[in-house]
């Protein structure tokens, strides 16, 4: 199955209206990702503090669906997948009692720090991918055997 993260809403995550501000679905899909990274056996310090390479995020894009509020229960699942050698992309799916409510996804670039320049993903990204790609394949297969 996809990696799931489960998060409750937060009245910081809100704007005056009461609903998720459009910028902080963005940031629970990072801490999902992060969550997801964390799971994998990955050490999240060592990942972000001082790395020979990074993964910025050159592309974000979300869908808003419905309006998520304070106490609303999230759960968020990402399907990262592997575009190139040096890219890879990540979708979320962000529901609430099995209803999504949003949609985004991110797109990272593999650099170098010190020179800023592309390089291709690190064995430790590329075994992320495939163990989510395998899991993610795997739930699709069994969800659509319940379809049938």
């Amino acid at each position: 199955m996809s990696f799931i993260y489960n998060r409750t809403v937060r009245f910081a995550d809100t704007d005056a209206a009461g609903v998720v501000y459009f910028a902080n679905v963005l940031s629970i899909c990072h801490e999902a990702y992060e969550a997801s990274l964390d799971a994998a056996g990955i050490n999240i310090k060592a990942f972000f503090t001082k790395p020979a390479v990074a993964f910025p995020i050159v592309h974000a894009n979300v869908d808003f669906l419905r309006p998520m509020y304070c106490g609303d229960k999230l759960n968020v699942s990402l399907i990262p997948q592997k575009l190139s050698a040096d890219k890879f992309e990540i979708a979320y799916e962000i529901s609430i009692t099995e209803v999504l409510v949003a949609k985004a996804i991110t797109r990272h670039v593999c650099i170098d720090v010190n020179s800023r320049n592309k390089q291709e993903l690190s064995e430790e990204i590329i075994q992320w991918l495939e163990t989510n790609r395998r899991d993610a394949e795997g739930a699709e297969r069994r969800k659509s055997r319940e379809v049938m």
